[in-house]
């Protein structure tokens, strides 16, 4: 009951979340940007380090371009939703948002919802994630069976 409870009173969480002032928003969007530059420098080093041809590397580069891909999309999110004028969101009930584009701009509106499913592309990312950490891993689960239950 008491969880019941506690889930009742929480407020909401949102996948994609707005900064306050401009100094929160701007840094938050080099660190996308610094993160793009991250994955993809880690893509090209287990590329010419010819890493991929293992599984698990192969596994943590897809994990690479899923996590380009929801940096790419979040920085675009933030970009319509702090940054510009053309999209605005009116919250219609606990389930429902409404969302109008500027001018005859249909297809923005449409763009930005599914620019809003930012989990779409971040959790396959951190699920080729763990399969690739799990897959650099066996090694050594078979050599010491009793890691199986480790930390």
């Amino acid at each position: 009951m008491g969880w019941i409870l506690l889930f009742r009173l929480a407020s909401p969480a949102y996948a994609t979340q707005a900064h306050g002032a401009p100094e929160g928003l701007y840094t938050h969007q080099l660190s996308h940007i610094f993160f793009i530059v991250a994955m993809g420098i880690l893509i090209y080093w287990l590329r010419s380090r010819q890493l991929v041809r293992q599984s698990g590397w192969r596994l943590i580069q897809y994990a690479s371009v899923f996590f380009i891909l929801w940096s790419l999309d979040a920085f675009l999110v933030h970009y319509m939703d702090e940054q510009t004028e053309l999209i605005r969101v009116a919250r219609a009930s606990d389930w429902q948002i409404h969302i109008q584009a500027a001018g005859d701009r249909g297809w923005l509106g449409l763009l930005y919802y599914f620019l809003k499913l930012d989990h779409l592309l971040c959790v396959p990312g951190m699920v080729f994630l763990y399969m690739g950490l799990r897959h650099l891993t066996d090694p050594v689960r078979s050599i010491d069976p009793g890691q199986e239950g480790g930390p």
